[in-house]
């Protein structure tokens, strides 16, 4: 019997190769996507993109979506406080198993497997420790689409927001950045994918820059948005 799956779901490339990657093999039932949620602006943590936007993935994908209602200010107590609460009726219902789209950040796993062990649940990684260069080619063969959504400004400049990540992307690429971003270099938003019931129709709006304290009280640091638009004709 196919173990059912929990996978945190971003919206982005990463989660979209992990969700491919986990519906092809028979060990797995993907049963819920967990998507962490601005619940001041509607929408989804980091990337920045509108949770009507976010419901469309899910309605195409045809797995019901919990969204994760973060505050506007929260710290990392508040944050697992909401998690745990979040994944307790998941956890009731017989899912034990909670899946990433994370490629090799170490530190990030053994805080993932911690936290899920608390409420008594395992994590899944379908893309740990593969090449970020055959993450992407894969990506790109298998006909995903996406937008870049977020870009970081220590790592990439305003001209990187709001393109489409392709082969031509990858090239433009500084030396150092990660293609997969990560190290936090950039976020996509997925409008297609092979099993998409439809790809997701949207239109570009303004790109505006936000600033955040940086770690450990560093001063600021600045990111590059991409407002997403779903398509009104």
């Amino acid at each position: 019997m196919a173990i059912p799956v929990l996978l945190n779901w971003s919206g982005g490339k990463d989660s979209a190769l992990a969700l491919y990657h986990l519906l092809h093999d028979p060990r797995y039932e993907v049963a819920h996507l967990l998507t962490s949620v601005n619940a001041h602006y509607q929408r989804v943590a980091m990337h920045g993109v509108r949770v009507a936007l976010l419901e469309a993935q899910a309605a195409r994908i045809g797995l019901p979506l919990t969204r994760l209602e973060l505050p506007e200010t929260s710290d990392m107590a508040d944050y697992e406080r909401l998690m745990q609460a979040a994944l307790a009726p998941l956890r009731a219902r017989g899912i034990q198993h909670s899946a990433f789209g994370d490629i090799f950040l170490a530190d990030l796993r053994t805080y993932r497997e911690q936290q899920l062990a608390r409420v008594g649940m395992q994590a899944i990684f379908p893309l740990w420790q593969r090449s970020a260069a055959n993450i992407l080619r894969e990506y790109l063969a298998l006909g995903f689409r996406a937008i870049v959504v977020c870009v970081n400004e220590h790592y990439l400049d305003q001209s990187f927001c709001g393109r489409l990540l392709d082969e031509e992307f990858l090239r433009d690429l500084p030396p150092g950045v990660d293609p997969c971003g990560e190290n936090g270099e950039y976020h996509s938003f997925v409008f297609d994918a092979p099993y998409f019931s439809a790809p997701i129709a949207f239109e570009r709006g303004e790109i505006v820059r936000r600033t955040y304290p940086a770690p450990a009280g560093a001063g600021e640091a600045g990111f590059w948005y991409c407002d997403l638009l779903p398509a009104t004709g």
